[in-house]
């Protein structure tokens, strides 16, 4: 035998190990829709520049038929390459080998993979396709398990971390997805839950089918478990692409700038998009698509707790992050869900260094008992929590109405932000000039020949004396009150203002957000 047949050898190895389960089980995969590990693969990275490691990992189990069995790469493709030139790392489970479990080898792979990321400092993204723990290892799956999900906590905030789930994602499996950044879903294929349908209908013997438990559309509206759904694995892949390009690679890093394209900067149609009656709703997502780069708004969590529109964009070119009211929805009031969703997000972009932007029409609080009991209080607190601890460029525009605690916790001077602008028809104040009149003038109102007379015009004295931006601006709680049209403008040249700051916080191991 010379160097020869040992190179020959070398191919023959590498071969069976990229063919996974075999002919039968890839073509099993791909008669339910998906593609393949390394097809998934293909498609996400720039072609050419996938480098594969650890290919071939044994596993070192006896027990349970194990001996002997062969599992082609541990059932996961692990390695590193680029999208648009950038570097990533990431793994790929293998559905066609043991349906993707994971075991002792499986979780190994993984590990050094995520480790190779953050010593690098380059985004991971992990491809989910598995049935779950490897029961013929016992414990040592569920260790392999610990191993990842001690990488995703403590990688949190350092490099950016996806999940694409493209398959079943079941019990402590989850884990992992939940504590990343951003998890995205393919509709019909990919479901997750702790307890599958089966579990359910034996302990509790409620009957649900596995997309109903823990499908795309769930998760994605009901759950908020993950952030953005697709139709196919491929426009799943895309929107991963799509993510990465708002993204910096590490949490020492900016985004890059993107090319700047072509446009006016003064908005004339912004006069006219936000009805000036104060109660009409309207779309906010028109408001963001008149002000930052044309086509650059990608939203974030789409489907869940609309009241409140999270989302990237560029602004000249800039990646920043949008938090904004959606009158459309409850009147764009804060609710349990609303507060979770802002949170995270604003925990995100501050952890990677892109500016956040509020637009505020923000009537409050949402009031009743469920709300109170599921705990709004807590929840409402980690807007305060995330801005106040946010230390990225941070401006706020107050487009119309901004009451009360929610006024507060919505980037106000007092908690952090660097720049506040009011529109000229802003109303900022304790509460809305109706419930201000009935509460400081109610004994007039009630004592009047004219009890709703009186009470219309004292909502108008209200109105007048506090409900705009002046008095805001007075007391230096608003930076500028602006014409609406200038509105991308002005942002600019804050975001420009801003580019270099530099914020410290006091020292310490870390805060209790109030989770």
């Amino acid at each position: 035998m010379d160097i020869y047949d040992k190179i020959n050898e070398l191919y023959d190895k590498r071969r069976k190990v990229e063919l996974g389960g075999g002919d039968a089980k890839i073509q099993k995969q791909r008669d339910k829709g998906k593609m393949t590990a390394r097809e998934r693969i293909d498609y996400l990275l720039d072609e050419g520049s996938f480098v594969e490691l650890n290919p071939f990992i044994e596993h070192r189990v006896s027990d349970f038929g194990m001996n002997g069995k062969e599992v082609p790469g541990e059932g996961v493709v692990t390695g590193y390459g680029t999208i648009d030139g950038r570097p990533i790392y990431l793994f790929a489970q293998d559905f066609t080998v043991y349906g993707g479990a994971l075991g002792e080898m499986h979780g190994k792979k993984i590990a050094a993979v995520m480790d190779l990321a953050a010593k690098n400092g380059t985004p991971f993204i992990g491809l989910n396709d598995s049935g779950g723990a490897r029961i013929q290892e016992g414990v040592a799956s569920l260790d392999g398990y610990g191993h990842v999900f001690y990488r995703n906590s403590i990688y949190s905030g350092v490099i950016p971390q996806i999940s694409v789930i493209m398959g079943p994602c079941a019990g402590g499996a989850v884990y992992s997805p939940a504590i990343t950044d951003f998890v995205i879903m393919v509709e019909e294929t990919s479901q997750m839950f702790i307890t599958g349908p089966k579990v359910i209908e034996t302990v509790t013997g409620e009957k649900i089918t596995s997309e109903d438990l823990g499908g795309a559309d769930v998760h994605n509206s009901k759950s908020g478990n993950a952030h953005l759904k697709a139709k196919s694995e491929e426009e799943a892949l895309d929107q991963v692409k799509k993510l990465i390009h708002y993204l910096p690679q590490n949490q020492e890093e900016k985004t890059p700038k993107a090319t700047v394209p072509e446009q006016e900067d003064l908005r004339h149609e912004l006069t006219d998009l936000i009805p000036f009656d104060s109660i009409r709703p309207y779309d906010v997502r028109t408001i963001i698509n008149e002000v930052v780069d044309e086509g650059s708004f990608f939203e974030i969590h789409p489907d869940f707790a609309k009241n409140i529109v999270v989302g990237f964009a560029r602004v000249n070119g800039e990646s920043v992050g949008l938090v904004c009211n959606q009158p459309k929805f409850l009147a764009g009031g804060l609710d349990i869900d609303s507060s979770d969703k802002a949170s995270r997000f604003i925990r995100f972009c501050d952890s990677f260094n892109i500016p956040l932007i509020t637009f505020e029409d923000v009537t409050g609080f949402f009031p009743g008992v469920k709300q109170e009991h599921g705990g709004i209080i807590r929840h409402g607190a980690k807007i305060l929590y995330a801005y106040s601890e946010a230390t990225v460029p941070k401006i706020t525009v107050i487009t119309r109405k901004a009451y009360g605690g929610a006024y507060v916790a919505l980037n106000s001077k007092s908690i952090g932000a660097d720049l506040v602008f009011a529109w000229p028809n802003a109303e900022i104040a304790v509460m809305g000039p109706e419930g201000a009149a009935n509460i400081i003038f109610s004994k007039e109102i009630n004592e009047s020949d004219h009890p709703e007379e009186t009470r219309q015009n004292k909502i108008s004295e209200y109105r007048e004396k506090f409900a705009n931006p002046y008095v805001a601006a007075g007391l230096g709680m608003v930076d500028d009150v602006i014409d609406p049209r200038e509105t991308r403008v002005k942002l600019s040249q804050a975001l420009e203002m801003l580019k270099n700051k530099k914020e410290e916080r006091p020292k310490k191991k870390h805060g209790n957000i109030p989770l």
